[in-house]
């Protein structure tokens, strides 16, 4: 296995796996996860040295033009998801297990707990915007956490200094609080860094109800989420359907030390759960 350095860092498939077992504690209590640390997690460290050095507002208002028409082809969920099987996420620091499985994990703590149907989809479709990474994408612009672009960086963003190496850092108008934005604008209209939570919204977004869309598109919007940054840009609608992400991400995080789940025992369910919501092939 090859060691990653932020001068030898991470770059093919076959060394994700076995990277990513070498870091996982099963059992971790709560406090224990989302833990970054440039010494102890190098890998994950470079993923955001390369994401925040790269997540310009070109480049994200680019990835938008080019991915959101949906022209890439149509897929089942289902098709979509295998893919998935051969990724693991160089941002996360928490889990050994197969993309689907963490998917299957996900959606099954919110069935046991009793949530609307809607919501255990949610968290079965939640990461299918990975399949990014199938369209050749390097993972700095698929997974991590989000931020918006275009405005000022938050203290809160995991690995802040390394902004220090965007080229929006010389743009003043990108350097203010609001940026090319204003007050309480509405997060439909700031653009956030580019990633999977953005796209499987627009895959999605004809389908499911509002707290299910913004489960999936804020997701990994951990600055607001977690932190309370960014609320001068937000409306009073996102205030009140945050209410519904913070629902949703104890579900993403801590589910991630649960056993492994049994797919040819789960697989007659969500066949039927797709089909209550979903068209038999999605546009991607």
């Amino acid at each position: 296995m090859r060691v990653a350095t932020a001068e030898n860092p991470l770059a093919n498939l076959e060394d994700w796996d076995d990277y990513v077992a070498s870091r996982y504690q099963e059992g971790k209590a709560q406090s224990e996860f989302r833990q970054y640390d440039e010494k102890a997690t190098p890998g994950v460290a470079e993923f955001y040295r390369q994401n925040h050095a790269n997540q310009t507002l070109d480049f994200v208002l680019a990835k938008k033009k080019e991915y959101l028409g949906l022209n890439i082809g149509k897929k089942t969920v289902w098709e979509a998801a295998e893919f998935l099987n051969t990724l693991v996420d160089d941002s996360d620091p928490d889990t050994d297990l197969s993309q689907v499985e963490h998917l299957l994990q996900t959606s099954e703590a919110i069935r046991r707990d009793g949530h609307p149907r809607w919501f255990v989809l949610t968290g079965f479709i939640h990461d299918l915007g990975k399949v990014l990474c199938l369209y050749g994408e390097p993972q700095w612009a698929v997974v991590g956490d989000t931020f918006p672009v275009g405005c000022a960086w938050s203290d809160q963003i995991v690995f802040p200094e390394y902004f220090a190496a965007n080229p929006d850092s010389a743009v003043p108008e990108y350097q203010t609080k609001y940026g090319i934005y204003s007050p309480n604008v509405g997060l439909d209209n700031v653009h956030l860094s580019w990633g999977h939570d953005e796209y499987i919204y627009h895959v999605v977004k004809d389908y499911l109800p509002e707290p299910a869309l913004y489960m999936l598109r804020y997701h990994s919007f951990y600055p607001a989420h977690k932190h309370g940054a960014y609320r001068h840009l937000m409306s009073k609608h996102d205030e009140e359907m945050f209410a519904a992400v913070n629902d949703f991400n104890p579900y993403d995080l801590y589910s991630k030390g649960s056993a492994k789940p049994n797919l040819a025992e789960l697989k007659p369910y969500y066949d039927d759960l797709f089909a209550e919501f979903l068209p038999e092939k999605l546009a991607w």
